[in-house]
C-alpha cells in the first residue's frame, strides 16, 4: 500500500461514512446535503485512487461522477423545492470543505502529474467538482432563483 492508495483510503472511509450516517437519519434537509457530499468526497478518492494504482480510467470516472453528481442534487432540489423552502439546509461548512479537499486532491496531483493532457483532464474534473458542489449547495439553500415553490 501507497500513500496514495492510504490517502483515499482515508477520504472514502471518512467522508462517504459521515454522507451515510446523514443519509441515513435525521430530517430531509440532512440527507439532500449528505448526497451531494457524497459525490464531492468520492470524487477526490478516485483521483487518488487512480494515481495510487496507476488507473487513468479511474479519472474518467471521477470526470463523469464529478458532473453527473451535482446534477443529481439540483434534480433533488427542484423535486424537494417545497419542503425545503419550509427548513432549508445550512451546508456551508461542509460545502467550503468538500470544496477544499477536491482543490487540494487536485493540485497534489497536478503537481505530481506534470504538464500534459492528464494535467489538464485533472484541473477540468476538479473545476467541475469544485463548481457544481457550490451550485449543488446554493440550489439546496434555495439561493437560486427559478425554484418552484408549494
Amino acid at each position: 500500500m501507497n500513500g496514495w492508495i492510504l490517502a483515499a483510503t482515508l477520504t472514502l472511509a471518512a467522508g462517504l461514512g459521515a454522507a451515510l450516517w446523514g443519509v441515513a437519519t435525521g430530517p430531509l434537509r440532512r440527507r439532500v446535503v449528505a448526497q451531494n457530499l457524497a459525490t464531492a468526497v468520492a470524487c477526490p478518492g478516485l483521483l487518488l485512487l487512480a494515481q495510487g494504482y496507476d488507473r487513468p480510467s479511474y479519472v474518467d470516472l471521477a470526470l463523469v461522477l464529478a458532473l453527473l453528481g451535482p446534477v443529481g442534487t439540483l434534480v433533488f432540489a427542484r423535486l424537494l423545492a417545497g419542503e425545503l423552502a419550509e427548513d432549508p439546509p445550512q451546508a456551508q461548512g461542509a460545502t467550503w470543505a468538500a470544496a477544499g479537499l477536491g482543490a487540494v486532491v487536485v493540485l497534489a496531483l497536478c503537481a505530481v502529474t506534470g504538464p500534459g493532457r492528464a494535467m489538464v483532464k485533472l484541473l477540468v474534473t476538479g473545476a467541475l467538482l469544485i463548481g457544481g458542489n457550490l451550485v449543488a449547495s446554493r440550489a439546496l439553500s434555495g439561493a437560486t432563483a427559478g425554484t418552484r415553490r408549494g
